[in-house]
C-alpha cells in the first residue's frame, strides 16, 4: 500500500469524522425490536471486477496515490451503513466498490474503450466498517455505457459469511427505464433498496452526496 501525504490523510480523517455526525437515520436502540427491514437485493458482481487490483486501494477514488491531478467527473461522497435485518450495525465488514470512470471505462483490461481510461481515477476502493457500521467513499458520479445505466458495484464481506454483492443506482436517472438488470427486480419495494438519491452538497453544489444503507439478510431476491 503506498504512503499518502499528511494533507490527504487529514482530509480523509475529516471526511470520515464528518460522516459520523451525519448518521441520523435507521438508528438501532438496544432493547427495542423494530419491524424487520427489507434486505438489500443481491445483484451480480458483473464481468468487470478489476482483473488487477490497484496498489492504491483506499476509500478516495479521485486521487491515485499522491497525484496532484484529480479524476474527471462530478465528485460524489458515497456513504452509508451495513446493517442486519433489525437495523443493527455490523462492525468489521469489508466494503468494496468498483465502477466506470467519467469516460465509461472500468479498471479492467477487457472494459469497453480501455484506451480512454482516466488514469487519475482509482476505479476501485475498500473500507472496513467500525462500531456504527458506517462506510465512506469519495468517488465520481457513475455514467452510462453501452447497455447499462449508471451504477456502482458494491461488495460486502464479513468473517465466516459468503460475499454479498449488489449495485447502487441513481434514483430518477432516465437510463434506468431501459436497464435490463435493474428491471429484473420486479418487486417495487425490493427495487427501492438499490435506488439512491444523488444530491448536491449544500456548501459545495458542484459535489454530490449519496447515502446507501445496505441491509444484509439470510435471503434476498436476486436481480441477477
Amino acid at each position: 500500500m503506498p504512503s499518502h501525504s499528511p494533507d490527504r490523510r487529514r482530509l480523509l480523517g475529516r471526511l470520515s469524522a464528518g460522516f459520523t455526525l451525519l448518521v441520523t437515520s435507521k438508528l438501532w436502540v438496544p432493547g427495542v425490536l423494530a419491524e424487520q427491514l427489507t434486505a438489500t437485493v443481491r445483484q451480480s458482481a458483473g464481468p468487470f471486477y478489476p482483473d488487477r487490483l490497484p496498489l492504491d486501494r483506499d476509500n478516495d477514488l479521485i486521487i491515485v496515490e499522491d497525484s496532484l491531478t484529480p479524476a474527471s467527473g462530478a465528485v460524489t461522497h458515497l456513504r452509508g451503513r451495513i446493517l442486519d435485518l433489525h437495523g443493527r450495525p455490523l462492525r468489521g465488514a469489508l466494503v468494496e466498490i468498483w465502477q466506470v470512470d467519467a469516460n465509461g471505462v472500468y479498471l479492467h483490461s477487457g472494459s469497453f474503450g480501455a484506451e480512454r481510461r482516466d488514469r487519475h481515477f482509482q476505479g476501485y476502493g475498500r473500507f472496513e466498517t467500525g462500531s456504527s457500521g458506517e462506510y465512506y467513499f469519495r468517488t465520481v458520479r457513475p455514467v452510462p455505457y453501452p447497455g447499462r445505466t449508471p451504477h456502482i458495484h458494491i461488495a460486502v464481506t464479513r468473517s465466516g459469511q459468503p460475499r454479498f454483492t449488489t449495485q447502487c443506482y441513481i434514483r430518477g436517472e432516465p437510463h434506468n427505464a431501459r436497464d435490463v438488470l435493474l428491471n429484473r427486480i420486479r418487486d417495487p419495494a425490493v427495487r427501492e433498496t438499490v435506488l439512491v438519491d444523488f444530491v448536491p452538497l449544500p456548501d459545495s453544489p458542484d459535489e454530490l452526496s449519496a447515502r446507501f444503507d445496505i441491509v444484509l439478510g439470510l435471503t434476498a431476491e436476486t436481480g441477477s
